[in-house]
């Protein structure tokens, strides 16, 4: 079997032997490096896929039940395909895997029944898209069972997306199933959110790791603030009028900011849209010069937008950020996501990491009380069946 030993125990252990081989699937989280709160206004992202991430052993049965499991919860999810497939809120994290399944089924793929198990290393609520990784390890992996095509990965993150706006009822934009699909071995994805056009940035990390630090606070006004914000962006295009760009607000001229809108708060938000922008164009120029000294510095000015324009970091982000960016190998830091809580990243020497995290643990905890986690990680690819693996 080509999954990690302990795995394989466990599935046995909850399956029982079958007549079916069992195959393992994986599929990453995701950080955004830099381009935060843009996408919406027609920006630019550079999300990359992460080392995290939720792995699948599946085996085909041979009737058509599906059997879903996690080893991190124990809801147990089955699932008839000769039964129409509805949102049911008892299902719980079953529903991710459910509207996929629906989905499929919808767009003509013979699916058969299956046992799966999942098991994650993506810590919950923390802002690394564990929904979206779940639905394009779902899609990819039945699709693979089924013996269809994988290989259209776009079409598999267009697919989840659907699912989460009108199955799941979440509106999220195209990024985290875009990076949880096409992730890329040390490359980001710089995408265009509003064309879905996109390239890959090289990111050599060398010497230096992406360190993910989890706030341990969980996003809870990340909702309504990120509703709120959109809301006077959009005042802010109103306030434009003929001056305001069609194809979003980060393409507005400052001066004609300055000239049609004088609430100082509306200001600060295009002020934030206009420059996030422009940081995402000079990472990617940084980056694939090598020059990550200059990438610490965006990140850096990144989180100082995001915090004083803004106004979407908080008590634990800022207590986070503040603390990396006193410790010692860090070329930068930034929170990530939609902020409230949840995760933050940082560029760090290798070398340094244990000493880094010591002191941003050590200045977190004393600032809020909670114990941070904290994850040494680089850019990854993307959903891929882990034969060899473990």
């Amino acid at each position: 079997m080509s999954m990690r030993p302990f795995l394989a125990e466990e599935f046995v252990h909850l399956y029982g032997p079958g007549d079916h081989k069992v195959r393992s699937f994986f599929a990453p989280g995701r950080a955004n490096l830099i381009g935060e709160h843009i996408d919406y206004n027609g920006g630019l992202v550079m999300p990359a896929a992460v080392t995290l991430g939720i792995r699948a052993a599946c085996r085909l049965r041979s009737d058509h039940l599906i059997r879903l499991h996690s080893s991190e919860d124990l809801l147990a999810v089955e699932i008839d395909l000769d039964r129409p497939i509805e949102p049911d809120p008892v299902r719980g994290w079953g529903n991710y895997p459910a509207g996929v399944l629906r989905e499929l089924l919808l767009q003509g793929v013979d699916l058969m029944g299956a046992d799966v198990l999942f098991t994650t290393t993506l810590p919950q609520g923390a802002g690394l898209s564990s929904s979206a990784a779940m639905e394009v390890l779902t899609a990819f992996s039945f699709l693979a069972l089924a013996e269809a095509p994988t290989s259209d990965l776009r079409a598999i993150a267009l697919l989840c997306q659907k699912v989460e706006n009108q199955f799941v009822g979440v509106n999220c934009g195209i990024m985290d199933q875009f990076a949880v699909a096409l992730g890329k071995e040390d490359c980001a994805l710089l995408l265009d959110c509003k064309s879905q056009d996109y390239h890959y940035v090289r990111v050599a990390l060398n010497a230096h790791a992406l360190v993910i630090m989890n706030t341990s606070s969980p996003r809870r006004l990340a909702d309504s603030k990120y509703n709120k914000r959109r809301a006077e962006c959009d005042a802010v295009l109103r306030l434009l009028g003929t001056d305001a760009p069609r194809n979003g607000l980060v393409h507005a001229a400052w001066r004609d900011v300055l000239s049609h809108v004088s609430d100082p708060v509306l200001r600060r938000r295009a002020r934030h849209v206009i420059s996030e922008q422009e940081r995402v164009e000079q990472a990617s120029r940084v980056l694939a010069a090598g020059d990550l000294p200059a990438f610490g510095r965006l990140l850096t000015e990144s989180h100082a937008s995001l915090r004083d324009d803004y106004e979407v970091t908080g008590l634990h982000l800022d207590a986070i950020v503040g603390a990396a960016l006193q410790a010692p190998g860090c070329l930068g830091a930034r929170m990530t996501g939609a902020g409230f809580g949840g995760c933050a990243i940082a560029l760090v020497e290798q070398a340094q990491i244990p000493d880094f995290t010591a002191s941003v643990r050590s200045a977190y905890l004393a600032a809020t009380g909670l114990e941070p986690a904290f994850y040494a990680t680089h850019a990854a690819d993307g959903v891929h069946e882990t034969i060899g693996e473990g």
